[in-house]
């Protein structure tokens, strides 16, 4: 049995068509296309026959069912395969890369690998797992939108300045904390000091919101408002260390900090 598959333009999919036995079902046809094209998984197929006086929807058909039942009487044996691959979806939408986006995900990309950086040889961390709560706080600034106007030129430098500055102060202030540990780990609590920590308490937590500021200056984004909103959630949990340094530390609040 010849079957001859075309696509909804017209064109044959198998040039030729596909030789198949009395036998055969809509899932061997589907096996067989994937075979002779090399990309058309049977998954990817959405097999159908031509449509018939009267029918205003073609019939679909079902992988179980024989070739030689499904067709109707008279018909060329010619079957309609409909392609859906989801890439294809918003190809009519007019796709723009601004530059703000490049170096936003260049800044991303560096912040993260800073980050997993630090776990490994900076930080040092005294419970073994962290609240599940915490997944759904640092996925909640995963928002993306299709349609984004980008900011001024001196806007977005001016953003990504004063983040990457963050970023890099923030890298220092966990150095400091990392040498206030006892490196024998016999723990205790150390006032840190020099840098930053001189003027503020938590000089690493400060940086790291004001690089996530700077990343908003430049980028605009309600991705990067809801970094902000987070950050600052999480952060006003941790900012309660301060009383606890100065009902801990007499030294702290003779300082002023």
């Amino acid at each position: 049995m010849l079957v001859t598959v075309t696509s909804r333009s017209g064109k044959e999919v198998v040039k030729g068509g596909i030789q198949l036995s009395e036998n055969a079902t809509v899932k061997d046809l589907k096996a067989s296309i994937h075979k002779q094209t090399g990309k058309l998984y049977p998954e990817r197929q959405r097999l159908s026959l031509p449509l018939v006086s009267g029918q205003t929807r073609p019939t679909v058909l079902d992988g179980d069912k024989r070739l030689c039942d499904v067709f109707p009487e008279g018909s060329d044996h010619i079957v309609i395969l409909k392609d859906l691959d989801p890439r294809f979806v918003g190809l009519p939408e007019k796709q723009v890369i601004y530059p703000v986006q490049t170096y936003a995900t260049i800044y991303w990309c560096f912040y993260y690998f800073k980050r997993i950086m630090e776990t490994f040889f900076v930080h040092k961390f005294n419970h073994a797992t962290s609240p599940l709560s915490f997944v759904f706080q640092n996925c909640s600034y995963f928002v993306n939108h299709p349609y984004y106007t980008p900011v001024g030129e001196t806007q977005m430098y001016i953003g990504f300045g004063l983040g990457i500055i963050c970023q890099l102060a923030n890298f220092y202030c966990h150095i400091i904390l990392k040498n206030l540990r006892d490196p024998k780990g016999q723990g205790g609590y150390r006032i840190p000091r020099g840098f930053l920590f001189n003027y503020i308490t938590c000089a690493n937590y400060t940086t790291e919101i004001y690089q996530g500021l700077g990343f908003n200056i430049a980028t605009q984004t309600v991705a990067g408002y809801s970094f902000l909103v987070v950050a600052a959630y999480i952060m006003s949990d941790w900012a309660a260390f301060r009383c606890w340094y100065r009902s801990r530390f007499f030294v702290y609040i003779v300082e002023g900090r």
